[in-house]
């Protein structure tokens, strides 16, 4: 089978950007082989960059990039890409990009491919690149849990409209406050390049541990900003409201000291995905497995949609508990504390801690079967 092709996808609230991003960037020489699907092709300004189209509606670009819209279900569309490829009615297809709408939810998309059985074995999810709008981003954050959700799952972000007068100084700490770890790219001029929003794969891949420890000192502010939990001996997490305008959104950590096996981490992670669907945003983690307590595996979900796990070669620091961050929207007080327990494995009365669960053949999908890597 032929390596899976890489899939990103580009979000953003109304008016942020996207389009303006994507017509850049698809002029890039390194985004050759490129294939972009969009909603409508007249939200595009693609004019200067058409060659022609195929039967199946694959539009060829002038920069060697394919264009086509999403066709009733998005796997329709992206299962014709890969027929036309094996078929060789088109040349290469070496990365997919798809623009969502303003007002969508990335999650649909992302289960779309990860939980398709054919789909995940032909595509890698590289990302979620999300556009935020420097000017506009405080008022409509406030406004709609849209844009929030779309800030919390990125992988990459890219600041819109920073050189405008308008442009409000404190957009960068609500960022920060619904995604602590995410680099922000400011769109100036030829910035930011295809190089710094593809292939990021921020540390899920061996080899970047360094990136690893970026990301536990972007998420360690947790911990210092609730010194008060250790000091009463409770250090298996922290809790941060992560918006002075609404705290509906918050991030807390979860922490585990002993090394947890993986029928019971699937188990958990099952769980939490099923009982806590409609409140999960974002969920990151190092975990240390029974089986392998040198390679720290990395778990990693856009709310309920868990990228296949990776593990590290090594740990980035000499701390080796495992961290679950959280963040949630709406989520109760009495949950949080519920899931905190279970992960740590401290009892809870009338709910099982996680190393008293059995396997569970109702596993996550993308998870079981490659958790040994």
């Amino acid at each position: 089978m032929k390596p899976p092709v890489p899939l990103t996808v580009l979000t953003g609230f109304l008016g942020a950007g996207k389009t303006t991003l994507l017509n850049r960037l698809l002029q890039d020489p390194a985004l050759a082989g490129t294939a972009v699907i969009i909603n409508e092709f007249g939200d595009v300004g693609l004019d200067h960059l058409l060659v022609g189209e195929s039967e199946d509606g694959i539009i060829e670009l002038s920069s060697g990039c394919l264009c086509c819209t999403i066709r009733g279900q998005l796997a329709t569309t992206l299962e014709a890409l890969l027929r036309a490829l094996d078929n060789k009615r088109i040349a290469r297809l070496d990365r997919v990009v798809i623009e969502t709408t303003g007002l969508a939810d990335p999650a649909p998309v992302l289960q779309s491919v990860l939980l398709h059985p054919y789909l995940s074995l032909r595509y890698r999810l590289d990302g979620v690149v999300t556009v935020v709008d420097a000017v506009n981003a405080m008022k409509t954050i406030a406004a709609h849990d849209e844009a929030a959700r779309q800030i919390a799952v990125a992988d990459r972000i890219v600041l819109t409209k920073t050189d405008l007068p308008a442009a409000d100084p404190a957009v960068n700490d609500a960022i920060r406050a619904l995604n602590p770890s995410a680099p922000i790219l400011a769109a100036v001029g030829d910035a930011p390049t295809a190089a710094q929003l593809f292939d990021s794969q921020p540390f899920a891949i061996a080899g970047k541990i360094a990136a690893v420890e970026d990301w536990l000192a972007a998420e360690a502010h947790d911990h210092h900003a609730h010194d008060h939990d250790h000091a009463h001996g409770h250090d298996h997490g922290a809790r941060h409201d992560v918006s002075r305008h609404d705290a509906r959104i918050r991030t807390f950590t979860a922490i585990r000291t002993t090394p947890i096996g993986r029928a019971s981490l699937e188990s958990f992670l099952e769980r939490l995905a099923r009982n806590h669907s409609s409140h999960l945003l974002r969920v990151k983690g190092l975990v240390q497995t029974v089986d392998d307590r040198d390679r720290p595996l990395v778990v990693q979900a856009a709310q309920t949609v868990f990228h296949p796990p990776e593990r590290l070669p090594a740990w980035p620091s000499e701390d080796h508990r495992s961290r679950l961050v959280l963040i949630v929207i709406d989520l109760p007080e009495e949950a949080e504390a519920a899931i905190v327990a279970s992960f740590s494995s401290l009892p809870s009365i009338d709910h099982a801690d996680a190393e008293t669960l059995a396997d569970n053949p109702l596993a996550i999908a993308g998870f079981s079967g490659r958790f040994a890597r």
